[in-house]
């Protein structure tokens, strides 16, 4: 056989290949899924009181805007960690986003510390942000893994603390209207310590699941 026939009895009746979705289509996706659920979470939960009050606020606007960008930022990251065309450069921005918003709430915490004479560095309990920031975060965290298991082939660990990164942020954008946190270092503990706790179990369990075979 002609190598001309060899592969042209290869190439017959073979279905055509559809291009893989773009991290920012993906993104895109993601968000439509993510931001009327957190929306909806908010609602059932309840708005706080003092929400008027608090949006007005330059703290509270920079504190939000900065979760913001860490969960758009990371799950743009972790789209982007499925794909080998895509540089190794853009999955660590997700860092320097939560790098930048924790200094930011360490900023605060220091202020309102030096104007309250040490009163915002109170700590209390405060278990209830643990099943506040996991029930914000379960279906965009949900939505993650099955975009990721449908596209992600590649630099799994990557994927996956991204991607939980994203549906972490996403919970903590949410979780100030609705539950409020007495200090600003209980904001940084519990709140944060949460974020960062739920990325990193996500992360060390997250390969296992991208790599298990995709359910369509």
């Amino acid at each position: 056989m002609q190598t001309e026939d060899l592969i042209t009895s290869l190439t017959q009746n073979l279905p055509p290949v559809r291009r893989a979705s773009s991290p920012s289509a993906l993104l895109l996706r993601w968000l439509l899924i993510t931001a009327p659920v957190l929306v909806l979470v908010v609602w059932i939960m309840g708005p706080l009181p003092s929400l008027t009050t608090q949006i007005t606020q330059p703290r509270f606007i920079r504190a939000e805007l900065l979760a913001g960008v860490t969960c758009l930022v990371s799950a743009y990251a972790a789209f982007s960690a499925g794909r080998p065309d895509e540089p190794a450069w853009k999955l660590w921005l997700p860092f320097i986003a939560f790098g930048l918003w924790l200094a930011e709430l360490g900023r605060q915490c220091f202020v309102l510390s030096v104007q309250t004479k040490g009163a915002a560095l109170v700590l209390h309990t405060d278990f209830m942000c643990i099943p506040a920031i996991a029930l914000a975060g379960l279906i965009p965290a949900l939505a993650m893994v099955w975009f990721l298991r449908r596209r992600a082939a590649f630099r799994l660990t990557h994927a996956s603390l991204c991607g939980a990164m994203a549906a972490a942020a996403a919970a903590e954008v949410a979780l100030p209207l609705f539950h409020a946190a007495e200090t600003m270092m209980m904001v940084l503990v519990w709140q944060m310590g949460s974020v960062v706790l739920f990325t990193m179990f996500a992360a060390a369990c997250g390969r296992f699941i991208l790599t298990k075979p995709a359910i369509i």
